[in-house]
């Protein structure tokens, strides 16, 4: 299978860079696809490989009230390069036998070539689920100026909707997906097995979907965390891509404190592919413990 090159996906890394004006910009390197699945309850699970930002160590978009050499020495105890912020671009998919539901599209690198190797055709896709509307979560949505997934209705909360198309730099995507959005209200059901929840603060309208088949829940998170170092040693510090950094900051806290006690496995898109794990209690912060049931 072809390396997938990002940087030919022109309109998807303009919309990037209209969203991130002012903050460092990531580098984007190749990717190669991936997939990688298992069951829950009765759905069939994949976590579907995207793309990767290596964002510098620079005070721009991590720990914007401390210095680089404070972010350095949290990378440097996990063992990271301490120069360097590297952050996976991911996707989730849920398979029931009725439904075909995509959670998020990545800046759309090499998301259609992994879901190539998980068998299914963008045709496929019935649904698609958004967190919320940045760039490497919506930018998948289009492909050649049309929308990539033909079939598919693209939900997101109303409010959400609202804030992209008030969005200039979304423009290109929201003028193209406009017809196919059905919006919410935070907090509904989506599905039978996905419910909507309110996750404020990285953006007005973000949401997360907690995926339930009979005892057995995931829960992706979206953009509420992102580094699954720096987020979790320190979930009080700043971060660039959040709107309204004190509630980010407070529902941060609050989600990492219920996913802790609850033992809850979730899905994290930014987190090292694929993502899939649970968050534990460590001393006064948090640690990421990786999941060994993606295959």
């Amino acid at each position: 299978m072809k390396r997938f090159n990002p940087t030919i996906r022109l309109t998807a890394m303009t919309v990037l860079m209209g969203f991130y004006q002012g903050v460092a910009m990531a580098q984007m390197p190749a990717q190669q696809p991936d997939a990688k699945s298992f069951k829950l309850g009765k759905l069939d699970i994949v976590a579907l490989h995207d793309a990767q930002f290596v964002k510098p160590n620079d005070g721009k978009t991590f720990g914007l009230d401390h210095s680089p050499a404070e972010v350095g020495e949290l990378l440097k105890a996990a063992g990271a390069p301490t120069d360097t912020i590297t952050l996976s671009v991911d996707a989730l998919l849920v398979k029931s036998k009725t439904s075909v539901v995509l959670i998020d599209t990545g800046v759309g690198g090499a998301l259609q070539d992994s879901l190539a190797k998980a068998g299914v055709k963008p045709g496929d896709v019935n649904e698609i689920l958004i967190t919320h509307s940045h760039p490497d979560h919506i930018g998948g949505l289009v492909k050649d100026g049309k929308p990539a997934f033909p079939n598919a209705t693209i939900r997101m909360s109303d409010v959400e909707w609202d804030f992209a198309k008030s969005n200039k730099d979304a423009a290109d995507i929201v003028s193209v997906i406009a017809d196919h959005v059905k919006a919410f209200k935070a907090g509904v059901q989506i599905a039978p097995d996905i419910t909507s929840v309110a996750l404020k603060g990285h953006t007005p309208g973000h949401v997360g979907y907690q995926i339930k088949s009979g005892k057995e829940r995931l829960f992706d998170i979206g953009d509420t965390v992102h580094s699954s170092i720096i987020s979790l040693a320190k979930p009080d510090w700043a971060l660039a891509f959040d709107s309204d950094k004190p509630e980010a900051e407070q529902n941060r806290a609050k989600t990492l404190t219920t996913l802790a006690e609850d033992h809850e496995m979730i899905f994290a898109p930014h987190f090292p592919f694929p993502g899939v794990g649970q968050i534990e209690k460590d001393g006064d912060h948090f640690k990421w413990v990786p999941s060994d049931k993606p295959r």
